[in-house]
């Protein structure tokens, strides 16, 4: 027979996993967006000091070679920043899932 005080103690255990849970995902958006923000900052701080650079040459030679350090910078910059984000969010997916892993253990057949 099932006692009351069974329920509810699965029932709070159940709530405390959610609220962690949220509380995981929450964190893991968050990192997410503040690496978005760090990202734009640098590029329109990288874009600006470029612009003054630009405005500064006096040749069209130093024009080109300024502009290609500018894209090799950018694209670098690029790059990293993605392969960043990309892990943050590969991050998110697993804390998103550990719940089910658990789920799916208790339900999966014993060999």
């Amino acid at each position: 027979m099932v006692k009351i005080e069974d329920i509810q103690k699965y029932g709070k255990e159940q709530y405390e996993q959610a609220v962690a849970n949220a509380t995981n995902y929450q964190s893991g958006v968050q990192a997410i967006v503040t690496a978005y923000g760090e990202y734009a900052k640098k590029s329109y701080e990288d874009t600006k000091s470029f612009a003054e650079k630009l405005s500064g040459v006096k040749s069209l030679d130093k024009a080109l070679e300024a502009q290609s350090e500018y894209a090799k910078t950018a694209y670098e910059t690029f790059v990293a920043e993605s392969q960043k984000i990309a892990g943050l969010y590969a991050d998110l997916a697993k804390q998103s899932f550990k719940p089910l892993e658990g789920l799916a253990a208790k339900f999966a057949p014993a060999h």
